[in-house]
């Protein structure tokens, strides 16, 4: 059987995953953790062999669908897309964990669930088939979860972990009841078999509501989002910055391959995604708005960004046209880097100010004051981040919103302008937070937790400085990432019509 070359970039991280722990396991002391790093690393490296070549097949062919026996894999635009910030963003958390763990028991475990969580996120975003989509998604929520809690010794680590264990069973479970309703109704669970066959019906809306819900929790609609702040605060900084970065963005592009199989009016899903858009844009910058710890204000404002995605996602739908998917994904993009680039840096600043010196505590805003004396470089890519994140240009979270808001304004529809007139407010609203953080950063004398930091390792720069100048580049050069956003929103608009 020729086995396309897109299927060894979710076997390579999933079968060596395996490798990853054992090498690890092997090993003695932190000697185990060092191993099962650099396996990971190099793994990862060698996965992007063939995903250059698999992105490069789909530009020229448009998609390559692989079936082995049950199992149904498609890999187009969005595919693509989804694949590369997972494993972009997951190849600089492994470089940056190193010191992060040093000294932690259990990081062969770590290593292991990073790259197998890597390889199955890339699965998720290839699923041709109802039901292996939930498999995808399962599995991924095992990994993640396992990662949230790796700090088993911790009773806040633990609650925040059975939180998002829970939450995420409930909603996996309202799916796999979606899927049976839709199994029953048309006898075949292969989304593109289902475009062509299921009929609407009361029971496809409700199969629709269910998929909504169900995935909506990983994706952290609102009011489904109450596991996110714990999640992303007591995990290892890597990992929440995989969970805010590519995490929720997985269960979006789930439950939008879910959707697309749905034979209802179109503008049904347009205005659903539209109303949560708004929803999820308010309340994040609200509950961000009261935060006195880093970690949980960027965990309450990537509610506000899943907005603007589902903003973009949504107008698209509504009008049916693809400036604004691509503009909708173009800020997934941004978000992954932007975010990622956020949790790593304040991770560099919770590391040197408080886990070196054995403290576990949370890092608060008033830590950071006159950081930018001391810890120049993680300063910078902080506010880069944070600015970016805030859609001040010319970074790249400008360039996502700009075309976000110029395809609305095209569509000439008074509601859709109103909604973006109401995105770009909230967008200023944002900066409302992002702001004191630099100001503190910069204009604040040094604290005594500053004074007494630690060094920061070179491992943990690197990434830092890779996501920052990424941020600048695409903010400059937008157009750099058109390969990516044009393909997949054309095939996001393809699937929906």
């Amino acid at each position: 059987m020729d086995i396309p070359i897109f299927a060894w970039v979710i076997a390579i991280p999933i079968i060596t995953s395996a490798l990853v722990y054992l090498a690890g396991h092997l090993g003695k002391g932190p000697r185990g953790g060092r191993i099962s790093q650099g396996v990971a690393f190099v793994a990862l490296l060698i996965t992007w062999v063939p995903f250059v070549l698999a992105a490069n097949e789909v530009r020229l062919s448009g998609s390559i669908e692989l079936v082995v026996g049950t199992v149904s894999l498609y890999c187009d635009g969005l595919s693509i897309l989804f694949a590369a910030v997972v494993l972009g963003l997951g190849t600089l958390v492994v470089l940056y964990s190193g010191p992060y763990l040093a000294g932690e028991n259990g990081q062969e475990k770590y290593y292991a669930m990073l790259v197998a969580m890597i390889g199955v996120m890339i699965g998720l975003g290839c699923a041709n088939d109802l039901f292996d989509l939930w498999i995808w998604f399962e599995a991924m929520a095992i990994c993640s979860y396992l990662l949230v809690a790796f700090y088993r010794e911790r009773p806040a680590s633990l609650e925040a972990g059975l939180k998002y264990l829970v939450q995420s069973a409930t909603g996996s479970v309202l799916v796999l009841i979606a899927i049976g309703f839709v199994v029953s109704q048309s006898g075949t669970l292969n989304l593109q078999e289902l475009r062509a066959t299921i009929q609407p019906s009361f029971t496809v809306l409700v199969v629709g509501a269910l998929f909504v819900i169900g995935f909506g929790v990983k994706t952290a609609l609102v009011p489904l989002h109450t596991w996110l702040p714990d999640a992303h605060s007591q995990a290892p900084s890597g990992i929440s910055a995989m969970l805010s970065g590519v995490v929720i963005e997985a269960g979006l592009v789930a439950m939008l391959r879910a959707l697309s199989a749905l034979a209802t009016p179109i503008h049904s899903w347009s205005i659903l995604l539209l109303l949560f858009g708004a929803l999820n844009m308010l309340v994040g910058n609200l509950m961000a708005l009261r935060q006195n710890q880093v970690k949980r204000l960027l965990a309450y404002s990537s509610l506000t960004h899943v907005g603007y995605m589902l903003i973009g996602i949504g107008i698209s739908l509504y009008v049916g046209e693809g400036s604004a998917a691509q503009g909708g994904l173009f800020h997934l993009i941004n978000h992954g880097l932007m975010k990622g680039l956020a949790f790593l840096a304040a991770g560099v600043l919770l590391y040197t100010l408080h886990i070196q010196l054995d403290d576990h505590g949370p890092l608060i805003i008033e830590d950071l004051a006159g950081a930018a004396r001391r810890y120049p470089v993680v300063a910078l890519t902080l506010s880069l981040a944070v600015l970016g994140l805030g859609g001040l240009p010319p970074l790249a979270g400008f360039m996502s919103k700009w075309q976000i808001c110029v395809a609305g304004f095209e569509t000439k529809e008074v509601l859709i302008w109103a909604l973006i007139v109401f995105a770009a407010l909230n967008s200023v609203l944002s900066l409302a937070y992002y702001a004191p953080l630099v100001n503190v950063v910069y204009r604040k004398q040094p604290s005594r937790v500053v004074q007494q930091g630690g060094p920061v390792p070179i491992s943990m720069s690197i990434p830092l400085v890779i996501l920052a100048l990424a941020i600048i580049v695409i903010g400059v050069w937008p157009s750099v990432m058109s390969w990516l956003t044009s393909p997949a929103g054309s095939a996001l608009l393809a699937a929906f019509s």
